[in-house]
């Protein structure tokens, strides 16, 4: 392994390309004249927006939720999203309670699980994997922030630490990722509405990000680069609604 595995991932082919189309899309958003009196109000309208994609991509019903399980999925996804700005600092600072506040708001309300069982990984879990993911994803890389955001969010759906909510915490990571990295410091993008636009895809590059080949890992990549991209576009039609009112 390289002394910076993330920059390492950045160099494969077309991930250069496609972390620069999707903070050039980033950029964009933030420049909307939105932005200078209505941020927080684009802001609280991604974080629902993007809680619903992220509960629709775990299996919640897209009819907003008749069955009590599938409901407890979009409520725990509600309110881990809408932590994510004030988790910023911890995650600069304790990685691992971060990630266990985001388990225990996503899946406090999940059938079967114990108070005990929330924000522990499974005794199972891989430690040292997860540690090491910890520590690069908030060390120095000179990887895009992009990059590092992909990659936290892939990590975390392949490991799958808690064997609960895994899908919706490593939505809300990848988000937090954004955030703190500064790629999108006010969270108005709707990263969890581009994985969804993607259907099957998204899926399909998890699976291949999971198998650890080269051409998984970019695959992946490339794939989580272009729902910033797109997310960054709900942001732009949340602006423009915004502004219509």
């Amino acid at each position: 392994m390289t002394a910076d595995p993330f920059a390492a991932v950045a160099a494969l082919e077309g991930v250069g390309v496609a972390a620069a189309h999707a903070r050039d899309a980033v950029d964009a958003l933030l420049r909307h004249p939105a932005m200078r009196r209505g941020a927080a109000a684009v802001a609280a309208e991604s974080a629902l927006r993007g809680a619903r994609a992220s509960a629709l991509l775990d299996g919640a019903d897209a009819g907003l939720v008749e069955d009590p399980v599938m409901d407890s999925v979009l409520q725990g996804a509600l309110r881990a999203t809408a932590e994510v700005p004030a988790l910023a600092r911890t995650w600069e600072s304790a990685p691992r309670q971060a990630l266990a506040r985001l388990h225990l708001l996503a899946a406090r309300d999940l059938p079967g699980l114990g108070t005990d069982e929330l924000g522990r990984p499974l005794p199972d879990a891989d430690s040292d994997r997860l540690a090491q993911l910890l520590r690069l994803a908030t060390g120095p890389s000179r990887a895009p922030g992009v990059v590092v955001a992909a990659l936290v969010h892939g990590e975390l759906l392949a490991m799958r630490p808690f064997g609960s909510a895994d899908g919706v915490v490593a939505r809300a990571a990848e988000r937090l990722v954004l955030v703190v990295r500064g790629i999108d410091s006010g969270a108005v993008g709707v990263p969890e509405v581009g994985h969804r636009a993607a259907g099957a895809a998204y899926d399909t590059a998890a699976r291949a990000y999971s198998l650890g080949t080269t051409a998984g890992v970019g695959a992946w990549v490339r794939h989580c680069c272009d729902a910033y991209a797109r997310g960054a576009e709900e942001g732009l039609a949340i602006c423009a609604e915004q502004v219509a009112r």
